[in-house]
């Protein structure tokens, strides 16, 4: 059974950090793009970052950018996020997903595999 399971979320007040990984079991997928979602309440998920099947290269939504980094380890199976200078509005239930191909992506429909989430919540 194919899995992604993300851990790190919790509480932080703003401009604090959290680092959130994604474990891969059940298979690699060293040759596909990973990609963090979010979802707010209310609100439509939205793309945060992604990572080519390489890892050589990323891609930002502007709302993260020069505070997200995505990185892989390809011997883990794993994906993370390291999120720093958090703002409140960073609030939202955080998945992992891997694409159906190995360059990176911004689509939602191009991710066949989802995570369950991971719940971040940045205070005032």
């Amino acid at each position: 059974q194919v899995q992604l399971v993300e851990s790190g979320g919790g509480l932080v007040q703003a401009g604090g950090s959290l680092r959130l990984s994604c474990a891969a079991s059940g298979r690699t997928f060293s040759s596909n793009a990973m990609g963090w979602f979010r979802q707010a309440p209310g609100k439509e998920r939205e793309f945060v970052a992604a990572i080519s099947w390489s890892g050589v290269d990323t891609y930002y939504a502007d709302s993260v950018k020069g505070r997200f980094t995505i990185s892989r380890d390809k011997a883990k199976n794993t994906v993370y996020l390291q999120m720093n200078s958090l703002k409140p509005e960073d609030t939202a239930v955080y998945y992992c997903a891997a694409a159906t191909y190995g360059s990176i992506t911004f689509r939602v429909n191009a991710y066949n595999h989802w995570g369950q989430g991971t719940q971040v919540t940045v205070s005032s």
